[in-house]
């Protein structure tokens, strides 16, 4: 269920996505690890930094998960809510907070389908909305991500990282929770099913 974002995302507004937060003096030259500890000791500041550099790559994924770009926008806030209630959950010993952020989106993604039973499968709610950016310049665009979204969520989620968002097979296992040869054989399966649908349209076509 959708709660109220805090007082820190109302202050936010960015194309797209809602609640953003609107920076006057952004904080430069500072790392994720840095941002995260000074957001931990009150830098609001920090935080609007911290929701600058990542929210766009949230909002992509989210957007290509579910071809949604309302729903995409809602998981964004969740994401981003969640992190202002949860500070100290990102341990930048275990890996990059990018890869945190997308693991946090996939695991929001994954209640809303549990709890909305009547979300339509992705194939269906894509059939109207435009290919993204990253697709839209190739030839028969509408087909290949027409293609993405029909594909299971395991292998679309391979695709998106390391295809769409080039991610390495390390950076896509660490935002999956899996071992990097997994995201492999992952892709390798995907790019199969991708193949086999886009020659089945051509074939069709004829």
């Amino acid at each position: 269920m959708w709660h109220a974002p805090p007082a820190i995302l109302k202050e936010l507004e960015v194309p797209g996505v809602p609640a953003a937060i609107r920076v006057i003096e952004p904080v430069k030259d500072c790392s994720d690890r840095a941002l995260v500890d000074r957001f931990r000791n009150g830098d609001r500041d920090a935080f609007s930094a911290l929701y600058r550099a990542h929210h766009a790559a949230v909002f992509r994924f989210a957007l290509y998960m579910t071809g949604d770009r309302e729903r995409a926008g809602e998981v964004t806030q969740e994401v981003f809510v969640w992190l202002v209630h949860h500070p100290t959950a990102f341990d930048p010993e275990r890996g990059e907070l990018p890869a945190f952020l997308g693991g946090v989106a996939r695991q929001m993604l994954r209640r809303r389908r549990r709890e909305d039973r009547r979300w339509l499968p992705l194939n269906e709610t894509s059939a109207g909305a435009s290919p993204p950016a990253e697709i839209s310049g190739a030839e028969d665009a509408e087909e290949l991500w027409k293609a993405i979204a029909s594909l299971p969520e395991r292998y679309r989620e391979a695709v998106i990282l390391c295809d769409m968002e080039e991610m390495s097979n390390e950076q896509a296992a660490a935002v999956l929770g899996c071992a990097v040869g997994t995201i492999w054989s992952r892709l390798h399966r995907a790019h199969e099913l991708l193949q086999r649908k886009l020659q089945s349209k051509v074939r069709c076509s004829i």
